[in-house]
């Protein structure tokens, strides 16, 4: 950290005529260390603190980060309902998909959420040379036998997945992906909408408004 002195000279020469003083008028008065350290230990905390507000401290990797329901809880009851009109409508929105995977979490299959979010990056990879090592973490950590994240995929998607990942096209997931993405629409959704995190976003409605939105949601 830089030395708030030489930021500020007038600091420097406002201390030196102090500790003349202190010399002249009052010899027998010692500087107390510790007193003096505590505007640094002050200015290190302001510092850290103003750090970790920055956006790239709160940007969670999409691997691993998800993120969780602290922004989904100031959505409003009607941006709630219209997760429930579709999975897709649901993914589509930040918040929707930060409070879905932060209940998929819970469940502990977090996994499907993360490498759908992996798959979607990967399709907006800008050059082909990009594209292959971006396939191999993909395929390393979500597909291939015993991967730390594997998700749950039929042989025959894995096998063809498998096969082009030496020469991978933007297209090279796609057909893992779609697999996951029933698996959670059909298993994890509807599990979602009847959960309490979710119910707690739609009680600023009036209940009878409530039963009728919420049925169309099923």
């Amino acid at each position: 950290m830089e030395n708030p002195l030489l930021l500020f000279p007038q600091l420097n020469i406002s201390a030196s005529k102090d500790k003349a003083y202190y010399k002249v008028m009052k010899p027998e008065i010692k500087e107390e260390p510790h007193k003096a350290s505590k505007p640094g230990a002050k200015q290190k905390r302001n510092r850290l603190s103003l750090l970790l507000q920055k956006p790239e401290f709160h940007e969670g990797d999409h691997l691993g980060k998800p993120g969780n329901l602290t922004k989904a809880a100031s959505v409003s009851p009607e941006e709630a309902v219209k997760w429930g009109e579709s999975f897709d409508k649901l993914l589509s929105e930040k918040a929707g998909l930060d409070a879905f995977t932060k209940f998929l979490k819970t469940e502990f299959s977090e996994e499907n959420i993360e490498f759908w979010i992996a798959c979607e990056d990967y399709k907006k990879s800008k050059s082909a040379h990009e594209l292959l090592p971006k396939a191999k973490i993909i395929f390393e950590t979500f597909i291939q036998k015993d991967a730390p994240k594997e998700v749950n995929l039929d042989f025959h998607t894995k096998e063809v997945t498998s096969q082009s990942i030496g020469q991978p096209l933007h297209s090279t997931f796609d057909a893992a992906q779609s697999t996951v993405y029933r698996l959670m629409e059909q298993d994890s959704y509807p599990r979602f909408l009847s959960s309490a995190p979710y119910l707690s976003l739609l009680q600023g409605r009036a209940p009878g408004r409530a039963a009728r939105r919420r049925s169309r949601s099923f």
